[in-house]
């Protein structure tokens, strides 16, 4: 049979020898457009050189062909394609980042599994209240309590033991406003939290939304009523402002955690400011002791506001992968994982500097303790932020829990400030 083109054509015996000495599938059309894309993933160079050879071989067949003629219409594919060697890395490229989410997936489902299982009803609770932040709020109530409590020492031949009736319900309102705040954010971010976080009860399915909204519900109220009739004006006033600000990071159509600056006002104002300046008034009013603000409590409330800004830029760092996919424009997310965490090191370490310069020249402070302290915390902060690798998860987990170690251990020096 002859091709149907017009041109010269090829028996089919001819063109069954030459498919299996080429290795490609030649139509009978007289075209080959495999065959050349086949030539054309090799060196440009030795392609014409192929060709001219199939040329040659043809006139010592029982009916030669003219081989060139009948394929050089398809030559400019086979030039664009010695142009374009890497026409399939793009193809590539998806299959290797679909097998990374598949990955992803299995590994998010395999947690989520594993949360279930552990606990029960009680471990999911555990971990609702989001218990590294708990430790933060119990760290800064006991801190500023014992401060106050000791400043009561030196003009009292006794204390006042009605302190610890307070300063228990203040833990518990606070515990409550807390509770109150990361749970309406495990609500509201569940499709997000599979994604970064699916040990999380709302999102593994530990606890059901319901639930979840139940015990929102009940933290915000006993909260709040724990305050309007235990505490002065200004805590209630300083106690609702935390709540809003806390309600308005997460609950649509605020969403103040989709901006980056917003986000780090909200929680810089909450754990900085409004806890430690709220804590110190709360404690003197209990022991009715007038409301001063010496130099240690100025340096703890902007040294911590300081630093919850640095917490709020370094919590997003583990999450970037589904802050990218939600359209979350986290710092992290917006300019990678690496600048971040330079950023958080130089504002941290600079905030150091800080508390050495408030030991060298503020009067009435255990100058020796806030030098050697914070000298020693700023040296392990630049220790372990060397060791970051920003392609790591559980490296980036750590450097995260190093902040916070950080944080705790600011308290515990506190006190004895």
């Amino acid at each position: 049979s002859t091709a149907s083109s017009g041109r010269r054509g090829v028996s089919w015996p001819t063109q069954a020898c030459l498919n299996q000495r080429l290795g490609a599938r030649v139509w009978r059309g007289g075209h080959s457009e495999m065959m050349l894309a086949a030539i054309g993933r090799r060196s440009g160079g030795t392609a014409m050189l192929i060709l001219s050879l199939i040329n040659l071989a043809s006139a010592f067949l029982p009916q030669p062909i003219a081989l060139s003629h009948a394929l050089s219409p398809s030559i400019p594919a086979l030039t664009t394609s010695m142009h374009r060697p890497k026409s399939a890395l793009p193809a590539i490229s998806m299959a290797t980042e679909a097998k990374k989410r598949a990955k992803h997936a299995i590994k998010a489902n395999s947690e989520r599994e594993k949360a279930r299982r552990e606990g029960g009803i009680l471990g999911a609770l555990y971990k609702f209240t989001r218990p590294h932040t708990i430790r933060g709020t119990i760290l800064a109530s006991c801190a500023c309590v014992t401060r106050v409590t000791l400043m009561s020492i030196r003009t009292q031949t006794f204390i006042e033991w009605s302190l610890l009736k307070t300063a228990a319900l203040g833990l518990v309102a606070l515990l409550c406003g807390n509770a109150y705040i990361v749970g309406i954010n495990q609500i509201y971010d569940v499709d997000i939290d599979r994604v970064n976080k699916p040990f999380l009860p709302v999102a593994s399915g530990a606890m059901s939304t319901s639930l979840a909204w139940a015990l929102v519900a009940a933290t915000g109220v006993g909260g709040m009523s724990l305050v309007y009739a235990f505490f002065p004006p200004l805590i209630r006033q300083l106690y609702t402002c935390g709540m809003i600000l806390g309600t308005v990071y997460t609950v649509p159509p605020f969403r103040w955690k989709n901006s980056a600056l917003l986000a780090m006002l909200s929680i810089a104002c909450v754990r900085g400011l409004l806890l430690n300046v709220g804590l110190h008034h709360a404690s003197s009013h209990a022991l009715s002791l007038p409301i001063t603000w010496p130099p240690q409590v100025i340096f703890i409330s902007m040294f911590m506001t300081v630093f919850a800004v640095v917490i709020a830029i370094c919590k997003d760092m583990p999450d970037t992968k589904g802050d990218i996919e939600y359209n979350v424009q986290t710092l992290p997310a917006t300019i990678g994982v690496d600048k971040t965490a330079q950023l958080a090191t130089l504002t941290l370490f600079a905030n150091y500097m800080i508390g050495i310069g408030f030991g060298i020249w503020a009067k009435g402070i255990n100058s020796l303790l806030m030098i050697g302290s914070h000298g020693a915390l700023a040296l392990w902060l630049l220790t372990f932020s060397s060791k970051l690798k920003s392609d790591s998860v559980p490296s980036i987990k750590l450097f995260y829990r190093n902040i916070w170690k950080l944080f705790y251990t600011e308290y515990l020096i506190f006190p004895f400030l």
